[in-house]
């Protein structure tokens, strides 16, 4: 038979199909894609086993990369060591890796993409947490299996005192699959799994309420909560991850972005040569300088502006354009019983649970051993100890070592263990001190072996005792947040602010609630007179601004809601049109009504404060800058009652009195000051204690002792009554009258309620609108000057059918 008859003929298609087969299964179970259980890749889990098994731990001093790289791929991992030292740097980056697994010392690479110095420079040692992966390693919890060599046994999975799959997230390509696992925080992933211990039918809502997301080590804001929620039930979702921004203004009103956190696994070197670029090239115009600030106190990217460059223009440039705001898709993979699965997160945690079920209990099992061998014993040695004499004389009386342990067993009783326990009694235990001691050890020992049967033999018991230890990790470990999450996905509009022509216009809201925009010009070729202004009929103008189309107006809702609407975003039309419905341009609420709107230039400019008035008297003061936002959906602005709503709201500085009057004819001063800042979200304070029925009608801001308070009824009554009568009292009380209403028996009646009131200081010149849609406009002149506790006299001649609802003031 020659050689060539050895062989047998196959088809090329059958042997590499054969032979890739068997490579991707090594590449994804051994190689690629973690364990669901310990949540580590087979490299990381050898590199912290060998380091472990070396006694390179947290209480000795760092030893060489080297020596590490070397004991794991001639004992575990035959491959090349450059892989091994990539996987053991990654574990010592903070910008990787949510808690770091290795602490390093030396030149670990950095966020510029650097690469870690060579092996033989660098020092490491497992970090205290990477002990809690290995805790109880050594006491049989996990399986152990033979070498690449058999040589030695390797883990085949650590015990991993804590979710590190999600904790420190994970990314890997193999054939066929891929996977990415984002970090997640520390406590909150515990107590989720505390939280599904107790409860396993727990729904993900529920789960979401205590694990709200990601949160990366490089910290950034993280956009689309339904991206989570969809992540966390199939295994697959997307979510935009942004970095955290500021605008800051500096010297001679120029303005800076300054970016202080990046998104997750960018290079920081990049962005900033992308950033750069941009400026170079002249994409857009207003970026002077980018320069990074970066060093010992953390990260900071400075992007200078131009002067009266579009901050926030450029930003939204820089966000749509750079990796200052990416995509983050989740893939979690992970090895399930030798095989690849997509799970979501219930599945992760549970199997994780599952895992920690075996490990204590084998744990458990490992020492109830160690403690029924060492009772044994020492039963043994008390047993001896009260039979003294006879065992001495016994152990005199034979030949030698063997014969002394055999007469032990056969004329007291004893096992072979306590016999040669007993043989190497030292003489100092013979002591009654000593003999006192076995007899304590005993009960010590014998308390153990119940606590470890109760947990063999209990199931909740069993689960009492991992929630206590991770618990235990939490508090030692547990970190704050780094990542803010947002719900909701904020749409990025450029070309809009960032090329906008700055000019002056005017803009127009009417009471109806429709909108526009118009250039100086179209309002001077149309007479120049606000009555010219187009309206529908029945309708008038409730605001009337001039801004610049780079300002931004804040549109105020009795709800308590917010619109930041950016006045070139505001439709153009001629003075003489109707412009178009507000909700077309802002997605207000059909049920809600516009309470306020205020033109803002700088949301930044210091000392700044909006108050809010609702109409049941309560009082909130909040800084102007924390109202600056790029979402275009309503955001809540002030926490209002169901039987509440904003009636106003006014720009401050917080050294002025506010005067609160009441549809009943109360008044209230009190010094602004008394209005503790409060976060955006808050409901405020009580201004003004109402009696039933009441309500507050108008807020006045008063700089001085000057002028006076005009107050006007529905019935067309008014009067003006002196500042100086009104005296500054303690915010929350119930103030004092201002107006005195008659009953109309004895006298014509002069009102039901107050309809609105002004601080004069100069004449005004009011509009007053009627129920039947009547305008008639009077002068504040007109009104007499009485005392505070009088009936005022009528100025406008109100039907009896009719009621003023409102009075506006004329510019």
């Amino acid at each position: 038979m020659t050689i060539l008859e050895n062989f047998l003929p196959a088809f090329l298609e059958e042997v590499v199909g054969d032979r890739f087969g068997r490579y991707s299964k090594y590449i994804i179970q051994d190689r690629a894609i973690p364990d669901v259980r310990d949540g580590l890749k087979p490299v990381q889990r050898r590199i912290l086993y060998a380091m472990y098994d070396a006694g390179n731990t947290p209480d000795k001093p760092y030893r060489k990369s080297a020596k590490t790289v070397g004991d794991v791929m001639g004992n575990y991992h035959p491959h090349g060591d450059a892989s091994i030292y990539e996987g053991m740097a990654r574990m010592a980056q903070p910008w990787k890796m949510g808690h770091m697994l290795i602490d390093g010392h030396g030149n670990w690479g950095s966020i510029d993409d650097d690469p870690a110095a060579a092996m033989r420079y660098t020092e490491a040692r497992l970090s205290d947490i990477a002990m809690e992966l290995l805790r109880d390693i050594e006491k049989r919890t996990v399986q152990f299996k033979d070498n690449f060599d058999n040589t030695t046994k390797e883990p085949v999975v650590l015990p991993a005192r804590f979710p590190n799959l999600l904790v420190n997230g994970v990314s890997g390509i193999s054939s066929g699959f891929a996977t990415e696992i984002p970090p997640h925080n520390l406590r909150e992933v515990i107590d989720a799994c505390v939280a599904l211990i107790d409860r396993p039918a727990m729904e993900l809502d529920e789960l979401m309420q205590i694990v709200k997301g990601p949160d990366f080590p490089t910290g950034g804001i993280i956009m689309g909560s339904d991206g989570i929620r969809e992540a966390f039930r199939t295994g697959k979702g997307k979510i935009y991850l942004r970095a955290r921004t500021s605008i800051e203004s500096v010297r001679g009103g120029l303005q800076q972005i300054v970016i202080t956190q990046i998104p997750y696994q960018v290079v920081k070197s990049r962005l900033v040569t992308a950033m750069e670029n941009i400026r170079l090239e002249k994409k857009i115009e207003g970026i002077s300088v980018v320069r990074d600030e970066s060093g010992r106190e953390g990260m900071r990217i400075v992007v200078e502006l131009k002067k009266d460059a579009d901050a926030q223009g450029i930003l939204a440039y820089l966000f749509k354009k750079t990796d200052l705001q990416v995509t983050y898709n989740f893939n979690m993979v992970a090895i399930v019983n030798k095989t690849p699965q997509q799970l979501g997160i219930q599945e992760i945690l549970s199997a994780y649970i599952e895992h920690q079920k075996e490990v204590v209990t084998y744990r458990s099992r490992y020492d109830l051993e160690k403690a029924e061998d060492r009772a044994h014993v020492l039963e043994g040695l008390a047993k001896a100890l009260n039979i003294l004499d006879e065992v001495i004389a016994a152990i005199k009386a034979s030949k030698n070592r063997q014969d002394a342990q055999n007469n032990l067993v056969a004329q007291f009783g004893f096992t072979e263990r306590q016999a040669d326990a007993i043989l190497t009694l030292q003489l100092y235990r013979l002591t009654n001190l000593e003999i006192h001691a076995i007899e304590k050890d005993l009960k010590e020992v014998q308390k153990t072996i119940d606590y470890l049967r109760a947990i063999l033999g209990s199931e909740k018991k069993l689960l009492a005792v991992i929630k206590q230890e991770m618990t235990e990790i939490r508090n030692k470990y547990g970190i704050d947040r780094r990542s803010e999450i947002q719900d909701e996905v904020e749409e990025l509009k450029v070309n809009l602010e960032v090329m906008v022509t700055a000019e002056d216009v005017y803009v127009t809201l009417s009471n109806q609630g429709y909108i526009k925009r118009t250039s100086k010009l179209s309002f001077a070729r149309s007479g120049g007179e606000i009555e010219t202004t187009g309206l529908k009929e029945g309708d008038y103008v409730r605001y009337l601004f001039e801004v610049n189309t780079l300002e931004n107006l804040l549109i105020f809702t009795q709800k308590g809601q917010y619109y930041l609407l950016p006045v070139h975003q505001v439709p153009e039309y001629k003075w003489k049109d109707n412009g178009t419905a507000i909700v077309n341009v802002i997605p207000i609420s059909r049920d809600d009504r516009i309470a306020t709107v205020i033109p803002v230039k700088d949301f930044d400019e210091p000392g700044k404060s909006l108050v809010f008035i609702t109409k049941r008297g309560q009082v909130k003061r909040t800084e102007l800058k924390e109202y600056m936002t790029n979402r275009s959906s309503g955001i809540v602005a002030c926490k209002v009652a169901d039987n509440d709503a904003v009636i106003d709201v006014h720009v401050s500085m917080n050294d002025q009195d506010i005067m609160l009057v009441t549809k009943a004819g109360m008044a209230i001063r009190f010094q602004e000051n008394e209005v503790n800042r409060m976060g955006r979200a808050a409901g405020g304070v009580r201004g003004i204690q109402l009696k039933d029925g009441d309500e507050v009608i108008s807020a006045q801001w008063i700089k001085s002792e000057e002028g006076e308070l005009l107050v006007i009824s529905d019935l067309g009554y008014a009067k003006r009554s002196l500042i100086l009568d009104y005296p500054v009292q303690g915010r929350g009380g119930k103030g004092i009258v201002t107006f005195e209403f008659r009953d109309g028996k004895k006298a014509k009646a002069n009102g039901n309620e107050l309809v609105k009131a002004y601080i004069v200081k100069e004449e005004l010149i009011l509009s007053a609108i009627l129920q039947s849609g009547e305008r008639v406009s009077f002068s504040s002149e007109k009104t007499p000057i009485e005392q505070r506790k009088s009936t005022g006299r009528q100025v406008i001649s109100v039907p009896k059918s009719d009621a003023i609802t409102n009075v506006m003031k004329l510019d």
